[in-house]
């Protein structure tokens, strides 16, 4: 009997970790249609609810283990990971201040708000200086201490939501958010069950995740820039999604990619084309002057979903 096949490359906290195949994680339906392929890695979708996702895949430890250090300052962040995170703190709090809105609009005052996979606290600092009580849940302890000690936030849990959980406030959070995450994660729906169990009777849960089905993502097919094969677990649809939170007792109010742009670097964009064509960043090597500056860019290829509890 052959052995899985193991990680060679992309990142380095994963190589030589084992791969293994999964069915769909939505219905349990065992059969795919191959949309993708970059060996050992492929893109399938569900022939019977349409979920698309990655196989075969790490385990959930090995996954952990990716997350803590290398990903935030990768070598091949078209592949893997960003090039440098905390660099890119500027882009992200202009990002996460128009993100805000699509809260702050709803509440006539701030609130309690829990964000599970809080990264350097982007996006709590954000909320923070808008009077909100932020909480965060971050796997890594190296972009923990970043936040608490760049933005003075506390509390931060470190670890995944199931092992903090007792430490958090039941049902008493205005607001939980997972801002790029539900992708990342080896069961989504685990976490958005405890997610309700947090969250207060009449509370909103934001989901921010890339869109499959949109124009942009169906452009590119194969060179999509989301399709990051050891991380991205998940591609989910506005069907797919929507699904996935009514079996967790939630309703979708919203879902919109009005607020899913971001700003971002000419450097980010340069290193992204590749995925298109490797002679890609040649021709824009002159961005390479302006790496440093940004710009907003919404290619409305990501989604974010508000919902309440049933």
């Amino acid at each position: 009997m052959s052995s899985p096949p193991s990680v060679d490359e992309t990142s380095p906290a994963a190589k030589g970790a084992e791969l293994h195949e999964v069915p769909c994680y939505l219905c349990g339906e065992e059969q795919q249609v191959l949309l993708h392929e970059k060996p050992p890695f492929k893109i399938v979708q569900c022939p019977k609810c349409d979920l698309v996702y990655t196989t075969p895949r790490c385990s959930g430890d090995e996954l952990r283990e990716m997350y803590q250090t290398d990903y935030w300052q990768s070598e091949s962040a078209k592949d893997f990971g960003y090039t440098d995170y905390l660099a890119d703190e500027a882009d992200y709090l202009k990002t996460f201040r128009m993100r805000s809105q699509v809260i702050t609009e709803r509440f006539e005052k701030p609130g309690k708000l829990l964000e599970v996979g809080s990264a350097a606290g982007y996006f709590l600092k954000v909320m923070k200086d808008q009077g909100w009580d932020v909480t965060g849940v971050e796997i890594s302890e190296h972009v923990t201490k970043q936040a608490r000690e760049r933005f003075e936030l506390d509390p931060i849990h470190v670890g995944t939501l199931e092992e903090v959980q007792p430490e958090l406030d039941a049902g008493g959070y205005d607001v939980v958010c997972f801002w790029d995450v539900i992708e990342h994660l080896v069961d989504p729906a685990a976490d958005l069950k405890r997610a309700h169990a947090l969250l207060k009777d009449d509370g909103l849960l934001l989901i921010e995740t890339q869109n499959v089905a949109s124009r942009f993502a169906k452009l590119l097919g194969a060179k999509w820039h989301h399709f990051k094969y050891l991380e991205h677990l998940y591609h989910f649809s506005p069907k797919t999604v929507a699904k996935m939170l009514d079996d967790c007792g939630y309703e979708v109010i919203r879902n919109t990619g009005r607020y899913g742009g971001k700003h971002v670097s000419y450097g980010f964009i340069r290193e992204r084309t590749a995925r298109i064509h490797s002679l890609m960043p040649k021709l824009l090597f002159p961005l390479k002057w302006i790496a440093n500056r940004s710009l907003y860019l919404n290619l409305f290829d990501e989604m974010i979903v508000l919902a309440k509890k049933k």
